[in-house]
């Protein structure tokens, strides 16, 4: 089917492990500066996403400082931002520092839902206070049930810090969401989500979860060491900063999603493939 319109375009960062300023993490990694690099690099787009959605992991410690130190990093973002958090996150925190977010509840897990025209964009918190494994608790579960019952004919994509399925690096897969089949029972229920977008990995990943295309955003600042046969400890790299970009095209049915990876920092080109007389250079 031809595309007769713009899609809507949904930007997902993760994993950006904010620590004070002036502090790396790890010792190695100056995330501060990544996820500032980041912020030009979403400024930059063209066509301009509707909406930023940070997949958890904001800061690192957690602390009130941090959180400060993250908003600061953020203020000269050009483009409206909703952020879930992660397992290095607290609750009281994020919803203290994000308090305009339409969440769900007033206390508890920090789930919400917006509307971006024809699309729902579903955030769930899939936190254990205190723990880094991820699990989706009883209340969200209802939630998101009764949200995706709410219609039958809107499109939705769904973000979440944990991922939904193994990813044969073994460190984390002890660590991803370990009630993932509670969650599946409820998206076969109501067959209108297109994606699933998580983090928590720091590596771009996809794969299928309950018939729904499933992706792991990368990181803009290190990547966990793709390891798939625990022949070291855990570990990470300095690999290529990038983020995800999700454009859903309005269509038939439920329309179509497709994630492009956008690699942070400056490139070569764009250079033309043809001449001004059309042929190829």
């Amino acid at each position: 089917m031809p595309v007769t319109q713009r899609p809507i375009l949904v930007a997902q960062i993760s994993d950006l492990h904010i620590k004070r300023p002036g502090a790396l993490a790890y010792e190695k990694v100056d995330t501060a500066a990544a996820l500032a690099r980041c912020v030009v690099e979403l400024n930059r787009l063209v066509p301009r996403p509707q909406l930023v959605v940070a997949s958890g992991d904001l800061v690192d410690t957690p602390t009130e400082e941090e959180y400060r130190h993250l908003k600061e990093l953020l203020a000269s973002l050009e483009i409206p931002i909703v952020v879930v958090p992660g397992n290095h996150d607290a609750r009281p925190l994020v919803r203290a520092a994000f308090p305009a977010q339409p969440y769900a509840r007033a206390t508890g897990a920090l789930d919400l839902s917006l509307a971006l025209g024809a699309l729902d964009v579903i955030l769930i918190d899939s936190t254990v206070p205190d723990a880094p494994h991820g699990a989706i608790e009883d209340n969200t579960l209802q939630w998101l049930d009764t949200t995706l019952a709410a219609s039958a004919m809107r499109p939705a994509l769904l973000f979440l810090h944990h991922p939904p399925f193994v990813t044969g690096i073994a460190h984390m897969d002890r660590q991803n969401l370990r009630n993932a089949g509670d969650l599946a029972a409820v998206l076969k229920r109501h067959p209108r989500t297109r994606l699933i977008a998580a983090g928590h990995v720091h590596r771009a990943t996809l794969t299928m979860f309950a018939g729904i295309p499933t992706t792991i955003c990368p990181a803009p600042n290190h990547a966990v060491a793709l390891d798939l046969d625990e022949r070291y400890p855990p570990a990470m790299k300095i690999e290529p900063p990038a983020f995800h970009l999700h454009a859903w095209f309005d269509g038939a049915g439920f329309g179509d999603v497709v994630t492009h990876l956008v690699p942070i920092g400056d490139f070569d080109g764009p250079f033309p493939f043809f001449d001004s007389e059309g042929r190829l250079r």
